[in-house]
This record gives C-alpha cells, structure tokens and sequence, in this order.
C-alpha cells in the first residue's frame, strides 16, 4: 500500500471535524439544537425570509439535511415557512429569542477555536480550503 491508513487525508478531516462538533456540541448542550441547526437559524436570521435552496448553497449543506433540520425546527417552533410553490423560512418569535441567545455562545465558542489555532492555524485551515476547492 502506497499509503498508510492514519495518514488518509479524509479520515483526518473527518476526525478534525468531530473534534469541532463535539466542542460546539458541548456549547450547545443547555439548547435544543444541533450546530447545524443554529447555523440554519443564523442563515434564515440573516436573510430573513430565505428560500430552502438557498440555505443549503450558503452553508453547503445537501439538500436532505436541509429539510431535515428545517422540519425539526419548524417543529419546535424556531421557524415557519410560507405556503408559496418555494415557500420561504422565516424565524419565529421563539426563533429570535433562540437567536439571540446563541449569538453569544457561538461568539465564546469561535473565541476558544480560534485562540487554540491560533493565527497560523487559521491561516493554515484557509489556505487548505482554497486549496481543496
């Protein structure tokens, strides 16, 4: 073999991503939402009223985590979609407060990521991403 397994290139991103999520997960852990969820609401905060399609190509999500997580938190009441052909997602009341209130922890959360990678770390994870895409 060319390669030995610990060196896969996909499988260390992998891992460096569970590394993140579970950090953002503790973070979240007294909130009802997943990262993705919050970066959904973030999104719809943003823009609005936004189309689903949209939300996906902002945060490069598939189009099946999108209508999951946007049913899951049409459920609990953070967001609500217009009855159009593309109906547009829009924060609730709830949503707004939710927002506002993980504004906050994301900002602490981000804080820690970026003092632990420091600026060659940041540098570093852009310079990867340009180069991947």
């Amino acid at each position: 073999m060319k390669y030995e397994f610990e060196h896969c290139i996909g499988s260390r991103l992998r891992q460096i991503s569970r590394l993140v999520d579970n950090i953002f997960r503790s973070a979240l852990a007294d909130f009802d939402v997943t990262e993705n969820q919050m970066t959904i609401l973030f999104v719809v905060s943003k823009f609005e009223n936004v189309e689903q399609g949209v939300i996906g190509q902002v945060l490069s999500l598939e189009r099946s985590t999108v209508s999951r997580n946007v049913k899951m938190l049409s459920n609990k009441g953070y967001i609500s979609k217009s009855l159009d052909y593309r109906p547009l997602i829009s924060l609730s009341k709830d949503g707004v407060i939710l927002v506002n209130k993980l504004i906050p922890i994301w900002e602490d959360t981000m804080s820690l990521l970026t003092d632990k990678l420091g600026p060659k770390g940041i540098s570093n994870l852009n310079e990867l991403e340009q180069k991947i895409k």
